[in-house]
């Protein structure tokens, strides 16, 4: 099967396209035909090592301390399966499908992957219904992150809600699953993605280029930093008594019943992807010199079977 694969850290060239032996599922596994993947900042950030000073090594000790462990990238993805093990029960050959991979696992950048039934080494579940192979793809992680960190802010009916980093992926969500609560939601991001954030829902935009987001008058309940770029006591200014900061930079622990919560949202049109730029598997270079521009918006796809 045709693979794309790293075998040390470096710029988008080091990824490279292979032949591999196709994987056969063990007896607790489902084989999925991979329809689509997406190049995340996880999969940018493992692939160049570029981690925080203080997690440096700590992550190469995990990752790979002179080359990487695991050489296959990708964190999500979407497809049909092909196979199943004998001890398989929740899914059956021709289910559509979508899942994320844990950070150690990853391997959705192949025409297949062996993954467990049971969360153990990502989540998997059947796909929304009235979303493409490409669309759901990109659904796991920006969208499970998103509603993690607003259930961990105890969002509710109503609030103030100010999202950093509101055009990228976990933003994107964020801002619709606020919505969906009838949330007001402040979004901050470039002016250049402003008409993107408004089409998602927000009821207006800072540009963070012009302005300073923790000077200004307003209060909120939550103020979520989507991107992991600005820090709790700057938060702190623009916080009502009580409120609430979130972080992608904090632990993130998402569990199958995010992805049910996320996949029945899909399902009711209260929740949609936001697709910038779609690639080819072949095209895997350029997917990744686009991400690491950091100018994306919402999510980038890789088509990987027609």
């Amino acid at each position: 099967m045709n693979a794309v694969m790293y075998t040390k850290y470096g710029p988008p060239n080091v990824l490279k396209m292979v032949d591999i032996e196709k994987p056969q599922p063990r007896d607790h596994e489902v084989l999925v035909k991979i329809y689509a993947a997406t190049v995340t900042s996880g999969d940018v950030r493992l692939r160049s090592s570029n981690f925080p000073p203080l997690f440096w090594l700590p992550a190469r000790l995990i990752f790979g301390l002179f080359k990487p462990k695991k050489r296959i990238l990708g964190h999500e993805l979407s497809g049909i399966v092909e196979a199943v093990g004998k001890e398989v029960t929740k899914f059956k050959i021709g289910d559509e499908v979508f899942a994320t991979t844990t950070m150690l696992k990853t391997g959705s950048y192949a025409e297949y992957i062996c993954l467990p039934q049971e969360r153990k080494k990502g989540v998997l579940g059947l796909k929304p219904k009235n979303l493409s192979f490409k669309e759901a793809t990109a659904l796991p992680v920006g969208g499970m992150t998103a509603l993690f960190l607003l259930n961990k802010a105890n969002l509710s009916k109503g609030q103030q809600v100010l999202i950093y980093g509101a055009s990228g992926s976990v933003g994107s969500y964020a801002i619709q699953i606020a919505k969906e609560k009838e949330a007001t939601v402040v979004a901050v991001c470039s002016s250049s993605n402003v008409d993107m954030v408004k089409s998602l829902g927000a009821d207006s935009a800072i540009d963070y280029k012009k302005e300073d987001y923790s000077l200004i008058e307003k209060k909120f309940d939550i103020v979520c930093d989507a991107v992991g770029k600005t820090s709790k006591s700057k938060a702190k200014k623009i916080l009502k008594q009580g409120g609430n900061f979130v972080s992608v930079n904090t632990l993130t622990s998402v569990k199958e019943e995010h992805l049910n919560t996320i996949k029945e949202l899909a399902e009711k049109q209260k929740i949609r992807p936001y697709i910038d730029k779609c690639f080819q598997l072949s095209e895997i270079v350029a997917a990744h010199a686009y991400v690491d521009k950091e100018r994306k918006k919402g999510n980038v796809v890789i088509e990987i079977t027609h």
